[in-house]
């Protein structure tokens, strides 16, 4: 066999495409979604299906494996493998045209289902089959797992909706199918020929979703049409590459509407379903009170039936029809999105198992896992199935929570196996074998949409029989005769308990923390995700290694020590966290909560440990120190001298690149200097103070009639380091708005900080000490503690308790901590503010997004008046990332991303609102001369102008 070396040079000189043996490149291709991870030989991402047809030669010629991999969230570790793993995402993403007329598009295989999707949307198509990752699947990975989706029920699997197929197969052969045996690999014909028998009665008819094995091969019967494309489809990589597809579009309904049926629970849910199917329904999917908890919007029940109809008129006949508990019919695409989102989620949702921890061992308890996560009956069968389900799980000692596409009896779970210890593995393969055979006894399929990999092909004969068994082996042998194309799958399968991901893991809370990462991939989608954040970096770049996921998939390799072998020092992990803004949005959007935030954080901390850092985390991450010093020093005004000298030299472009940022302007007199002096009047550039409510407000009630009850009056106003050195504007406002309220303010005795910037550059031993320091400093103080800079109320909320969980102060300070919004609506409920009555456009923190919440900010904006939506996704300046070296780049792209095209597009004399220092900092940077606002500053002025 040729040397991994030799196989390299020998792709690069014969491809356009990338061709990428490295560590991080392997390590990044070593996992899917799945449980199971292989360790590929390298990785090419192909320009076009001549690349990929070189690819297959030369590596049929090398003795090499290959793996084609789109997405990379296939379930049952079908994307991954020992060979040569072929991205088709980077290059052979396009949509080659689209005929409306005819109903068709040709698309290449690493195309995104939601950029067809959107391609279609203007003539009134879609494409029918939309599995829950629309957002970042691939056809060419659809196709491969003949993936469904929830219309299914109305549009089928992708198998039914596929014209033609481009094909290369292992050793570079390429072939056109479609119907009929013209341009089929030579043999299949005989093959079909020898073997009616076989086909007509071994592969058990009438049922939608029997996806597992070939389970299409039927479709080559002379009665069926010989269906090439669609027998191909659901092959999982082991027969050829799909370098090119014609596809079938549907027509979309114009005004679809849901109808949530409620039922006693999950099983009577699941019993209905199937009557629901005669009145026409596009999706019927289920899920139980154990997934979705108290969502709103929900009816009354223990088990819902999401239901979506073609129009309101029938979606109110069918509930008339329906014997549910309860239901509601949303017709508000907005509403229906929301509904629809605790769907699409549920594989991470059900990925977080109740009364688990965050700080799990690796492949334990507190988490779920995938392996058998979209098992099939028929419909008519699912209620009694699902009853036999759960009794199975309590039998085997585990938890799983149920949920899918009820309508054709496909149910996805997710389950607490113990992935990481002997005992526990045994376990999961004697319940795989155990569940098999409860699936079989329903007349089901193993697999329902998402393939078998190698979760589920090792019990393949005890659904299918050995003739049936035999025929496959053959097929794979007419495409794939050397058994290049992604072994071990389907064919000759390799156990169901080899390769698992968390064998190689440490038995540490890091590495459970990093295990999290289930590989959904919400993290990779491309487009603009309205409010969400996650994540940022990969928007930009596009790269794997940029994503959550990415990310995740380095740190896991770094624990194993086999690809990646520098441990926390290692070079690749580094560089990938480099771009990783710590904005805090995957633990909000991410399905799992993974927090890579926290995780550079720890990677930071023990990567420089007992080594010189580099200048920025001395400079930025001690940002507090230094502007302390300065302000003792009443060095401000030298300062900013200095700041004005190197914007001139950045303007006449005689600074370097470092430049390209300079620090803001430092206060001369910090906001806790001006309190001090005068406590009535906090800042020379605050409006009038005002120490009793306007007049048409109504007086300060308390909430309740119980003094030992009455919510508290006075609150504690958070110094925090922008508040204190960059913005006393800011604190000045609060208090002017706070004490309107009629609350008192107070500051802390002494100086006081979260720690925001140690943590943010993995100085956790530094950030620690001064935690304790900032506890001290506060004390016992009762009552809440308004923080007005949100990446520094979500520092104290979820930092400080994890770095010092053995203190109890940090828990109780982390507690009291409540947003500007929340304090007033908290302990201020009515108290009226100032009508401002104008457009608001600008940003909600990244922070406030993920951690804190913008419930309240909402409806304070609403009360006064300030209309319009905020933007999502990540200023980009992120605190110290954006002045950091190299970074600029980077940060002024996300800032394009949402943000300054929200600003470009407001309304005349809209105000710019944006609660966090970095945001403000960044529009004044960026934006066309628009000066952005804390929302208290905007408060203040208005209660100015009602004096």
């Amino acid at each position: 066999m040729t040397s991994p070396g030799e196989l390299e040079r020998t792709l690069r000189d014969n491809l356009r495409g990338e061709v990428d043996f490295g560590a991080a490149a392997r390590a990044l291709a070593t996992m899917d979604a799945s449980n199971y991870r292989r360790v590929p030989v390298g990785t090419v991402a192909p320009r076009d299906a001549d690349d990929v047809a070189a690819a297959l030669r030369i590596c049929a010629e090398a003795g090499v494996p290959v793996v084609p991999r789109g997405g990379g969230t296939s379930i049952a570790g079908q994307a991954t493998g020992t060979g040569v793993v072929l991205d088709l995402t980077r290059h052979m993403n396009a949509l080659v045209s689209l005929d409306p007329a005819a109903r068709t598009a040709v698309v290449q295989p690493g195309l995104v289902l939601d950029r067809l999707r959107e391609a279609a949307r203007p003539y009134g198509l879609t494409f029918g089959p939309d599995p829950s990752t629309h957002s970042r699947c691939t056809l060419g990975g659809m196709i491969g797992n003949n993936a469904c989706g929830a219309h299914s029920v109305a549009w089928g699997t992708t198998a039914d909706n596929v014209a033609e197929l481009a094909v290369t197969a292992y050793g570079g052969a390429a072939y056109r199918l479609g119907t009929g045996w013209a341009g089929a690999p030579r043999g299949l014909r005989e093959l079909v020929a020898g073997n009616l028998a076989v086909l007509r009665t071994g592969m058990a008819g009438g049922f939608s979703r029997r996806i597992s094995g070939y389970g299409g091969l039927d479709a080559l019967l002379p009665e069926r049409g010989v269906e090439v494309a669609r027998a191909f489809c659901g092959s999982e990589g082991t027969l050829g590459v799909v370098t090119e597809a014609v596809v079938r579009l549907v027509e979309a309904p114009r005004a679809p509407a849901l109808a949530v049926l409620g039922y006693a629970d999950e099983s009577a849910a699941a019993d209905a379903a199937a009557g629901l199917l005669r009145y026409g329904p596009l999706t019927v999917e289920g899920m139980a009170a154990d997934l979705v908890g108290a969502a709103p919007g929900l009816p009354r029940g223990g088990g819902w039936l999401f239901v979506e109809m073609p129009d309101e008129g029938a979606a109110r006949s069918l509930v008339r029809a329906a014997d549910a508990v309860d239901s509601v019919v949303v017709t508000d695409p907005a509403g229906q999105r929301a509904l629809w989102r605790i769907r699409e989620d549920a594989a991470g949702t059900a990925t977080r198992m109740p009364g688990g921890t965050s700080r799990t061992e690796s492949g334990g308890g507190g988490m779920a896992w995938p392996g058998w996560e979209d098992c099939a009956v028929p419909p008519a069968r699912l209620g009694a199935y699902l009853r036999e389900f759960r009794a199975l799980l309590a039998q085997h000692g585990l938890r799983g929570t149920p949920y899918g596409h009820f309508g054709e009896g496909c149910v996805h779970v997710r389950i607490d196996f113990d992935l990481a210890s002997g005992a526990g593995v045994a376990r999961f393969r004697s319940f795989s074998s155990d569940l098999a055979d409860l699936v079989v006894s329903h007349g089901g399929s193993l697999s329902g949409e998402h393939g078998d990999g190698q979760a589920r092909a090792e019990l393949l004969p005890r659904m299918y029989g050995p003739e049936v068994i035999r025929l496959f082996g053959a097929y794979k042998d007419v495409w794939d005769p050397a058994g290049g194309m992604n072994p071990g799958m389907l064919v000759r399968p390799d156990r169901l308990d080899e390769n698992l991901r968390f064998a190689v893991l440490p038995a540490t809370p890091f590495a459970g923390e990093v295990a999290r990462c289930v590989g959904v991939a919400k993290c990779r989608s491309d487009a603009a995700a309205g409010p969400e954040v996650m994540c940022p970096s990969y928007r930009v770049t596009g790269e794997e290694r940029h994503s959550t996921r990415g990310r995740a998939r380095l740190l896991h390799e770094m624990l194993a020590g086999e690809v990646l072998t520098g441990g926390w020092r290692s070079p690749e992990v580094a560089q990938a966290l480099d771009l990783c803004l710590a904005c805090k949005g995957c633990l909000s959007d991410c399905p799992v909560g993974v927090d890579m935030a926290s995780y550079k954080a720890e990677f930071l901390h023990r990567h420089w440990a007992g080594r010189l850092r580099p200048l920025s985390h001395y400079t930025l991450g001690g940002l507090p120190a230094w502007l302390r010093l300065i302000a003792a020093l009443r060095a401000a005004g030298a300062v900013n001298a200095v700041g004005r000298a190197l914007r001139v030299l950045r303007v006449l472009r005689v600074a370097g690149p470092a430049w390209e940022r300079v620090l803001p302007q430092v206060a001369r007199v910090p906001f806790t200097r001006r309190w001090r002096a005068d406590p009535a009047a906090p800042a020379d550039a605050s409006p009038p103070a005002a120490s009793a409510p306007p007049a048409d407000a109504a007086p300060p009630v308390a909430v309740s009639a119980d003094p030992a009850a009455e919510a508290p009056r006075r609150v504690m106003l958070w110094p925090d380091t922008f508040t204190e050195h960059l913005a006393p504007e800011a604190g000045a406002a609060a208090v002017t708005v706070l004490r309107a309220a009629g609350l008192d303010v107070s500051l802390p005795p002494k100086g006081v900080c979260c720690g925001l910037t140690y943590v943010s550059t993995g100085r956790l031993d530094r950030a620690r000490a001064v935690l304790r320091r900032t506890l001290d400093a506060v004390g016992d103080a009762a009552g809440p503690v308004t923080v007005l800079e949100p990446s520094c109320a979500a520092a104290l909320r979820t930092d400080l308790p994890a770095l010092l969980p053995d203190d109890p102060r940090a828990r109780r300070l982390a507690d009291a901590v409540r947003t500007f919004a929340e304090t007033l609506e908290e302990y201020a409920p009515h108290w009226r503010p100032p009508r401002l009555d104008r457009p608001a456009v600008g940003q909600t923190h990244c922070h406030q997004h993920a951690v804190l919440g913008d419930a309240a900010d909402r409806r304070l904006r609403e009360r006064a008046g300030l209309t319009g939506e905020l933007s999502g996704g990540c200023c980009g300046l992120a605190g110290n990332f954006g002045f950091e070296p190299g970074h600029h780049e980077v940060s002024v792209a996300c800032a394009e991303e949402q943000l300054l095209p929200a600003l470009r597009a407001a309304p005349p004399g809209a105000a710019v609102l944006a609660d966090g220092f970095s945001c403000r900092t960044q529009i004044a940077r960026l934006s066309d001369g628009g000066r952005a606002r804390h929302l208290a500053e905007l408060l203040a002025e208005g209660l100015a102008e009602d004096v």
